[in-house]
């Protein structure tokens, strides 16, 4: 594995990048967990979208909002190439194996998949004349930070697994491509919660929710004292639009982190706000995890790139939220427990019955 440049502060090229609005979007990851969501509300904002979707998560539906989706076709963003993005205003990418655990599945394939290709998919976007690209990247890059003090995209990244070493080589590598024509932007997310219709249960509120809605008890392995920041998947989308609709100069060629610093919480607490929202759970906690990651973080430069977008979801409302969900859909542990809701679940079941080869790449089954 190649080193990681870990100061990763970008710098815009002098030349004066392109100000236009996009109108036509390729939106990689657009029926998973995030993309569900931002699909319809982009359509809603005017864009004209066009998802592409592997579909490893597709089997998972968890309950019908009654949006539009814009159409999706089933593409493998390693294959996609400059004739296939022709035409497109802007890229949003999401698409990459999404977390840490199934990122450290097999560290090779997080790799291809996650680096090679994404860094792939910004060329092939650069060559076929899209003019922005708005890459998902993670806080995660920020690691297990030495102290409490709140990271900025200046601090000095300390990724932990393979999924959050990619972030940072896709930064770096995609930010060497831009110039006046091409105008790259990073948004390094905070941890995703809110409901979705392809949902997760494998990100720490919607799976402490799932806990308490169908246990009664939230067991934590460690003490609860790691910080984490979350952000509710509206808000993301609604952080991509922004960076859409932003004049270009304000975000070419940034890092900016996504949230908001009401939303660092300690593990701890947003277990204890689980607890306020469903009565009667039972929280414990350990002495320490396995996963040392813990980071605060600052989001002053949002603000700054982005000064009409504000968050408005807190853990307490993500909370209220998932249990109407709950509620209203009477869910069950089989549902809470079920792989096409949890990334690495789903990939074994996906592997272990012949519909995904060892490379991830789709078997079609031809029905006869």
């Amino acid at each position: 594995m190649e080193d990681l440049v870990m100061d990763t502060e970008i710098r815009p090229v002098r030349s004066e990048p392109v100000r236009e609005v996009p109108r036509k979007v390729l939106l990689t990851g657009a029926d998973g967990y995030i993309g569900s969501v931002m699909g319809p509300r982009l359509v809603e904002q005017g864009f004209e979208v066009t998802g592409v979707d592997v579909g490893l998560y597709r089997a998972g539906w968890l309950f019908h909002d009654g949006k539009d989706r814009p159409p999706i076709l089933m593409r493998d963003v390693r294959d996609l190439k400059p004739q296939d993005l022709r035409g497109y205003d802007a890229v949003v990418h999401l698409a990459e194996l999404s977390n840490d655990p199934l990122g450290e599945h097999d560290q090779g394939l997080t790799y291809a998949i996650n680096h090679e290709a994404s860094v792939s998919l910004a060329k092939a976007a650069k060559a076929a004349g899209v003019r922005r690209f708005v890459y998902a990247s993670s806080c995660s890059v920020y690691g297990a930070a030495a102290d409490e003090e709140p990271r900025t995209e200046l601090s000095p990244t300390n990724p932990q697994t393979a999924y959050a070493r990619c972030k940072v080589m896709v930064e770096r590598d995609v930010s060497a491509l831009a110039d006046a024509d091409f105008s790259p932007t990073f948004l390094r997310l905070s941890t995703a919660f809110g409901a979705s219709p392809r949902m997760r249960f494998d990100v720490v509120l919607n799976n402490l929710a799932g806990l308490a809605w169908t246990t009664g008890k939230i067991a934590m392995s460690s003490d609860g004292t790691p910080w984490r920041p979350l952000v509710h998947i509206s808000d993301i989308s609604d952080a991509f639009i922004a960076a859409l609709k932003a004049p270009s100069n304000a975000v070419h060629n940034q890092i900016i982190n996504v949230g908001t610093e009401a939303n660092n919480y300690r593990i701890r607490e947003i277990a204890e706000t689980a607890a306020k929202v469903f009565p009667g759970c039972e929280i414990s906690f350990g002495d320490n995890g396995a996963d040392n990651r813990s980071y605060r973080v600052s989001f002053a430069k949002l603000g700054q790139c982005l000064p009409d977008f504000r968050c408005q979801w807190t853990a307490e409302k993500g909370f209220r939220q998932l249990r109407a969900v709950f509620e209203r859909i009477a869910m069950t542990d089989a549902v809470f427990n079920a792989p096409p809701f949890t990334r690495l679940k789903q990939l074994r079941q996906l592997l272990e019955t012949g519909q995904f080869d060892a490379n991830l790449r789709y078997k079609p089954y031809e029905i006869h």
